[in-house]
């Protein structure tokens, strides 16, 4: 079937290579591209049931996961063992790493868990040389570093190589989710509208949305776009599959350039040039890894006691938000339903310090102090019968179970 799926695949690819573009042949591209993207997802998710996978099985530890990905000798293992304490085998031919080699940047307080995988060659985003399974853990991680030869970038296009096999799985790289409302209804047809000038979908969009819906069987829905976005960003929206990382381009082996070249390449937009052999630019990719995670640290505090500095919550974006809610979730969940208000020192504040809500968002480096209600104040709450019930319960079923081990 997947064989297949594949042809079929390469027959649409080649169909919309030879399609000139232009004002009449924009609805016949619009439908090719969803029937595209419809056959992807169904080669990368096939139906049926999984059975146990042979991916590579990693366990999420710390506070952000940062995978490597790069084609092979392109040196992903060097730079692992040289940012972290963690030795990965290193060797000068290609495919020294077969599987998955977790280790663990200790940086400003917090840990970051960084994956060393084994090199992707092209053709990965079908199966070939494990790429699979690279790309299902790249799937996982907050950010991603793209390790490539700053020697060899010149004559082989392995940024673009590798870009094009990531989005076909569908992943978009430094890219935020499109402003786009759809959805489906029992009934009453097909309702287009834009809040601004759609410019990239041709001269008639309303008709070109109209192909894609068709080929999704979505005969009944309401769509919105609230900004000038592309054929491709709207089949996004109705796979509803994509995820959105951020990343990195790691120049490495710059000892082998001209300056000329290394000043070139470091300009690029979200580049960093390094040399892992001469420790060159360590530092300030960890700098670059810190600042495109957006890791938020919170100090928190006890009423009459200074704040303790040495092990802070950490929050992320990616993982629940910076809010205050999200960090007393992670100190214990019933410190959410229990809340009465927060004291914040720092950044996010205008006064130190201000008396704040769970919604209030949190800024790197704040002080945090919770003050919950009281047991007479949660007895006067409208859920407080139901919580003792519950308590009672989950107390007896507990004991229940110890009588029967007993016996």
């Amino acid at each position: 079937v997947n064989m297949g799926i594949v042809e079929k695949i390469k027959e649409i690819e080649a169909e919309i290579a030879r399609t000139q573009k232009n004002k009449a042949t924009e609805h016949h591209l619009g439908g090719l591209k969803a029937k595209l993207a419809k056959l992807r997802s169904q080669l990368l998710e096939p139906k049926g049931a999984g059975g146990p996978g042979d991916g590579f099985d990693v366990k999420k530890f710390g506070d952000a996961r940062v995978a490597l990905i790069g084609f092979p000798s392109v040196g992903k293992s060097t730079l692992l063992s040289s940012i972290t304490e963690t030795e990965s085998e290193q060797a000068a031919y290609e495919f020294t790493t077969l599987t998955c080699i977790p280790g663990i940047i200790n940086y400003k307080d917090t840990k970051i868990q960084l994956l060393d995988l084994p090199g992707i060659i092209e053709g990965a985003a079908h199966g070939k040389g494990r790429g699979r399974q690279v790309i299902a853990v790249a799937k996982s991680a907050d950010l991603i570093l793209m390790v490539l030869d700053a020697a060899k970038e010149r004559g082989n296009q392995h940024k673009d190589i590798l870009e094009k096999e990531l989005t076909t799985v569908g992943l978009r790289l430094n890219q935020t989710p499109p402003d786009i409302y759809v959805k489906e209804k029992p009934s009453g047809g097909i309702k287009f509208n834009s809040t601004v000038k759609l410019t990239q979908m041709g001269s008639d969009p309303a008709k070109v949305v109209y192909n894609v819906l068709h080929e999704y069987r979505m005969h009944n829905c309401e769509v919105l776009f609230r900004e000038d976005c592309t054929v491709d960003q709207l089949i996004d929206v109705i796979e509803g599959n994509r995820k959105y990382v951020k990343c990195l381009y790691v120049y490495n082996k710059i000892d082998m350039c001209s300056i000329e070249h290394v000043d070139q390449l470091s300009r690029r937009p979200n580049a960093v040039a390094i040399s892992c052999n001469l420790e060159l630019g360590l530092g300030y990719l960890l700098e670059r890894i810190w600042a495109s995670l957006g890791l938020v640290r919170v100090f928190t505090k006890k009423k009459g006691h200074p704040p303790s500095f040495d092990s802070p919550i950490v929050l992320t974006e990616g993982r629940g938000g910076c809010t205050v809610e999200n960090a007393c979730a992670q100190i214990h969940k019933e410190l959410v339903e229990n809340f009465k208000y927060a004291m914040v020192w720092g950044t996010s504040t205008k006064h130190n310090p201000q008396r704040c809500g769970l919604s209030h968002i949190l800024e790197d480096e704040d002080v945090l102090q919770i003050v919950i209600k009281t047991a007479e104040e949660q007895r006067h709450d409208k859920s407080y019968g139901q919580k003792v019930q519950t308590y009672y319960d989950t107390y007896h079923q507990g004991k229940k179970k110890k009588a029967k081990l007993k016996t």
